[in-house]
């Protein structure tokens, strides 16, 4: 559905961006109408959860990083913990945890309760819009229904023969059939849903009916959660890990998300930038700066209780240094190591006082678990796919405990006074690509849409696939692509425009306040104001 507003001439004060043009409608119709850049985000948050359902949705979680000018930015860690069913003996008969269905839908969904802890410093700004307001747009979609995209298309498709059979699922088919593009869904148990949390708050998705109704659906399907998982949920506001480099200070969410490498990559290449002379070397610079960032992720990043040493420590400078020794420009460091996979989206705000949102919410994999709430309509997560049955991984699944997430919003304070909020889905591409569109944007001063929208990489595996090479986008200038090659990089040519790249979007605040936003072209999204 989209909306009947205009905002050809939105107010270049404020700005809004999402992977979905009807969620960007829907944060900018808030921010438009006096809202908070938080509130703008809850009801997008919610429309997207609607249109973008195999991405994202109220069954899975989210991570904050919000901005007020003059203050340190301030995080929420709405991610879920293991049920205290979710016990290594529960997975006993099982090689690895499963990643779909019943046994996959074992950790806490977290989002709403981001969402509320959000509000709450919300309304310390001002008071806030009801949330029947809120969602309004969201319920209206789930009722008329959602256009079904190219995206969302693909993953059904490719979904179709595991999904097809689980417990609700039907609600994502057509007669039965894989969703085709340009046909219309309608979510109706959904909208109930929204609704009724409109009325009662959100607490009842944890504390009440909603949370029961769940509680009974996840154990007839034979999930491990229980209503005491929900009664004991809460999501928290953390203390975000940051970096200054010669730009700015940079930040990110700490454990037990992929953040520190994010912020680790940049930190590398800022330290070796001078030896840029080409975009090979920009590109080889990056890819090995990404690989030393992923090994020190998968060595340290867990359950925060589980950490051995601070991550701020893998951010001060004589680990960078050290780390930086390891780069050759010229040859490539051997690779594979592990990759993660995910389905997530990213989202940006800044209202007209400046304060700003950069926002990811996920279910991880394409519809997540599988499972869905046939009276709710809530798709549930599979994030604690994650975890690990070895006992001697920093990864062992215990009840309580948080998975690794891929899952990271970045934020960045420049010293020419911008402000920027930027992020992606992609699970393992979700740090590369936020370099790559951060050094082009700050380092290499490319307008902000060319940032996005040029070729870019990813090193790893992705959905489907085993391999773990270096996948180039062939409008990549194919001398670059050859000279990588001669470097030793693996290198595999995909199209362009490609969605195994991520959904990125950026906004920007500039020091005289004006406002600048921009959404991928490999997405459905939307950017407001247009650059």
């Amino acid at each position: 559905m989209k909306s009947n507003y205009n905002f050809e001439h939105s107010n270049r004060s404020m700005g809004f961006t999402a992977p979905h043009y009807a969620a960007a409608q829907a944060g900018q119709h808030i921010l438009e109408t006096g809202g908070t850049a938080i509130e703008a985000m809850v009801a997008a948050a919610a429309s997207i959860a609607v249109v973008y359902p195999h991405m994202n949705g109220l069954g899975g979680d989210g991570f904050w990083l919000i901005s007020e000018p003059g203050k340190k930015p301030i995080a929420i860690d709405a991610s879920g913990c293991a049920a205290q069913a979710a016990t290594p003996a529960l997975y006993a008969q099982y090689d690895k945890i499963p990643t779909r269905g019943a046994k996959s839908a074992l950790t806490m969904a977290g989002a709403v309760s981001g969402w509320k802890q959000a509000l709450v410093i919300s309304q310390q700004w001002q008071n806030n819009k009801g949330l029947d307001e809120l969602f309004a747009t969201a319920i209206g979609q789930a009722e008329w229904g959602l256009e079904v995209t190219q995206s969302l298309t693909d993953a059904s498709f490719q979904t179709f023969n595991e999904l097809s059979p689980m417990q609700g699922f039907e609600q994502f088919l057509i007669k039965g059939k894989a969703l085709k593009k340009g046909k219309i869904v309608k979510l109706p148990q959904l909208a109930n849903t929204l609704r009724e949390l409109s009325n009662r708050g959100l607490d009842d998705f944890y504390c009440g009916s909603i949370a029961q109704q769940l509680s009974d659906d996840l154990t007839i399907a034979g999930s491990p959660i229980a209503i005491e998982d929900f009664h004991s949920y809460n999501a928290k506001q953390v203390s975000p890990l940051s970096v200054k480099t010669s730009n700015g200070v940079l930040y990110n969410i700490g454990a037990p998300t992929q953040g520190v490498a994010s912020l680790l990559i940049l930190a590398l290449f800022d330290k070796l930038k001078v030896k840029v002379t080409s975009e090979t070397d920009l590109v080889h610079l990056l890819v090995e700066c990404t690989k030393l960032a992923f090994i020190q992720r998968d060595l340290h990043v867990s359950d925060a209780s589980r950490l051995t040493l601070p991550l701020e420590t893998l951010l001060e400078a004589s680990n960078i240094e050290s780390l930086s020794t390891k780069i050759d420009m010229q040859a490539a460091l051997p690779w594979p190591q592990q990759a993660k996979q995910g389905d997530t989206v990213w989202m940006g705000a800044c209202d007209n006082k400046g304060r700003m949102v950069s926002y990811i919410q996920s279910l991880y994999w394409e519809f997540g678990s599988g499972i869905v709430s046939p009276s709710t309509g809530v798709v549930w997560n599979n994030r604690g796919t994650s975890f690990s049955l070895d006992p001697r991984s920093n990864q062992f699944i215990q009840p309580g405990l948080k998975p690794f997430h891929t899952l990271n919003p970045a934020f960045a304070e420049l010293n020419d006074g911008r402000r920027i909020a930027y992020g992606t889905m992609g699970g393992e591409g979700q740090p590369q690509t936020q370099a790559a569109i951060f050094s082009r944007y700050v380092d290499q001063h490319i307008p902000l849409v060319e940032s996005i929208a040029a070729g870019r990489w990813l090193l790893g595996r992705t959905w489907g696939e085993q391999s773990h090479n270096l996948k180039v986008e062939a409008d990549l200038d194919s001398r670059v692509i050859c000279e990588l090659k001669a470097r030793g990089h693996d290198v595999q040519a995909v199209t362009p425009n490609n969605e195994i790249m991520g959904h990125a979007g950026a906004v920007v605040r500039h020091s005289n306040g004006r406002v600048d936003a921009a959404s991928d072209p490999r997405s459905d999204g939307k950017a407001f104001p247009p650059v």
